[in-house]
């Protein structure tokens, strides 16, 4: 498989992402889709009752979440299943209120309070499946990461996946809260792509991504998508998302009549592939993570 070409002068690990055209790339043609209809105006959230006491403690599923046991939905799904107990008694809402995870256990294990929370950059080849496990016995992330990650790390969680077949940037977090914030779509945070595809495509074709698209009913948001280079019908593309929908830059590239044949995440906010080896991880240091942390919309709440 031949390398993708390289980019000289890109950002370095941990700065700003260049989500913009580079200089240099085809001019912007006028843009052939679309722009959706306008949303709804959005309503300002209820304020808070200043004459109501202040809550203490934290919702046991969040509680659960921080402190990397797993994600909130799934920390809910195992209250539900009542695998979680206080003590000897078994815990039956997710809405419960504690102050703390003492004598907190899941499926008979006790719960550890939460730690700091880390943040690592993996590299992560194709022919993996983003889990813990898979039915049909193919290989997990999970197999690679004993070896990639520092001994003693802990449980993390991928943020977001990437498909068997896609490779590149995947992030890992041992914070389930701070893993749903990346994720939602509403936080914004920008995921970059690059796709080597066949087939016959336009930079104006390119640029109507930018209003966004709707296939088979699904509606997919605002694309920055580039050509990077071409050789007869093969091309690189570059594009940038924040929805990240499940196989996205696939179904959106084949929409418009291209075959992808490899696909790589290069970014995730400010974070970089760069030379990272495939099958490598590296932490994030702590001062650049609490950084793009105060960047993220809740933490400004």
């Amino acid at each position: 498989m031949s390398r993708p070409p390289q980019k000289s002068g890109g950002p370095r690990r941990g700065g700003d992402s260049r989500n913009g055209s580079r200089s240099g790339a085809p001019a912007r043609g006028p843009r052939s889709a679309r722009p959706f209809g306008r949303n709804p105006a959005k309503t300002a959230p209820t304020p808070k009752d200043p004459t109501l006491p202040v809550r203490e403690g934290e919702r046991i599923a969040k509680l659960l979440a921080r402190a990397g046991v797993a994600s909130r939905r799934e920390a809910e799904r195992m209250i539900a299943e009542g695998r979680v107990k206080l003590g000897e008694e078994v815990i039956e809402a997710p809405s419960t209120v504690l102050t703390s995870l003492k004598g907190v256990t899941v499926d008979g294990k006790p719960v550890k309070e939460a730690e700091a929370t880390r943040l690592f950059v993996f590299h992560k080849p194709s022919g993996l499946i983003t889990a813990e496990r898979d039915p049909a016995g193919r290989p997990t992330i999970y197999a690679a990461l004993r070896n990639a990650l520092p001994p003693g790390t802990g449980r993390v969680m991928p943020v977001g996946r990437l498909d068997f077949n896609t490779e590149g940037l995947l992030l890992l977090t041992n914070d389930g809260e701070f893993k749903r914030q990346l994720e939602l779509p509403a936080t914004g945070v920008p995921r970059t792509y690059r796709a080597r595809a066949f087939g016959a495509v336009t930079q104006a074709d390119l640029e109507g991504l930018i209003e966004g698209i709707e296939i088979d009913g699904i509606r997919y948001g605002k694309i920055d998508a580039n050509m990077e280079r071409s050789s007869g019908r093969n091309r690189w593309i570059e594009m940038t998302l924040t929805e990240g929908k499940n196989r996205e830059v696939r179904r959106v590239l084949e929409h418009l009549g291209l075959e992808v044949s490899r696909l790589i995440r290069t970014a995730y906010g400010p974070f970089q592939l760069l030379d990272l080896p495939k099958g490598a991880a590296i932490e994030v240091d702590s001062k650049a993570l609490e950084r793009f942390r105060k960047t993220l919309p809740d933490a400004k709440a």
